[in-house]
């Protein structure tokens, strides 16, 4: 047997081989970040429920970070999602327009800024709507997390849903829409539409943009209109989640759990903005009953896992 001389041995500084373990790890919590970036990026618009999908991925993908980061990185990496719908919408939610305003000489328009009506009315009408869940999402968050967010309750409730959409969806077959537009959603409907909010911000699991498309057609609003609706409403309603939970947690994290955070937020905005644009596609010529199905089956896999298999 050959000895290896002494001379011939390599000796690999331990702290060589903790900062490969440190790269391998943060590589791998990046990679995962870029997963839920994904999953929040499709499912906060689609109405197949963000938070029955996190928590499946959370069974499978853990991440190595605080408890109180993680209960912020849930709700804060929905920003990414909300800025997609900024872009998108601008020219929509923006008040103030340039206008051309003729002078003394009609050879020498002027363009002067003025805010435009339609738009603070949207905003109005956005407003009346997020007060309902508004109002129940700061006095009892901490009291619906503590009971509501389990695996049980979010089964149920993506079953509950699914069925609606099925059941409204062959209901409205053979019924035209009353309002067919977004501007035309008058302030009753958009504060009906925030009363089936307040049903997402009680029930995990509802899915907030599947309550409110729910709520627009129960009450005959188009697809088109209760969808567009539903993206202005997730700007006011998730930008103030976002601020409450940072308020809540603090924003004391480590460096790489604010990558962590970064990587997640810029993954969401960018699937958004292709989600956003393939779901107004899709419901020009499609219902949402695929998506109740979806629902249905989500959740009995759900109650597979949790009640059963686990």
């Amino acid at each position: 047997m050959n000895k290896v001389a002494e001379s011939d041995v390599i000796e690999i500084p331990s702290d060589f081989i903790f900062t490969e373990k440190r790269k391998r790890y943060h590589m791998f919590e990046i990679i995962k970040a870029i997963l839920f970036g994904i999953v929040e990026g499709i499912t906060e618009w689609l109405p197949v429920s963000s938070t029955g999908h996190m928590i499946l991925l959370d069974e499978f993908v853990k991440m190595q970070v605080s408890d109180a980061f993680w209960d912020t990185f849930l709700v804060v990496i929905q920003l990414g999602a909300i800025l997609a719908v900024v872009i998108l919408y601008w020219s929509e939610i923006w008040p103030l327009k340039r206008v051309i305003v003729e002078g003394k000489h009609a050879v020498n328009p002027e363009k002067k800024i003025r805010l435009d009506k339609n738009v603070l009315n949207l905003w109005g009408k956005t407003i009346v709507a997020c007060l309902p869940a508004a109002i129940i999402g700061v006095a009892f968050d901490d009291w619906l997390n503590a009971h509501f967010y389990n695996w049980f309750v979010v089964s149920v409730m993506l079953i509950l849903v699914g069925i609606a959409f099925i059941v409204i969806e062959n209901r409205n077959s053979d019924r035209a829409p009353k309002t067919e537009s977004m501007k035309d959603i008058t302030y009753k409907e958009a504060f009906l539409i925030g009363l089936f909010q307040v049903i997402a911000a009680v029930f995990p699991g509802t899915s907030r943009s599947g309550a409110t498309i729910l709520g627009g057609l129960m009450i005959g609003v188009s697809r088109s209109a209760a969808a567009n609706f539903t993206f202005i409403l997730a700007i006011p309603v998730m930008a103030g989640a976002s601020l409450l939970k940072l308020l809540k947690n603090g924003f004391l994290y480590t460096h790489m759990e604010y990558l962590i955070l970064g990587v997640g937020m810029l993954t969401a905005f960018v699937i958004s903005l292709f989600i956003i644009k393939f779901l107004l596609s899709y419901i020009r010529k499609h219902d949402f009953k695929p998506f109740g199905w979806y629902r249905i089956a989500l959740g009995v896999l759900v109650i597979l896992y949790f009640g059963v298999l686990r």
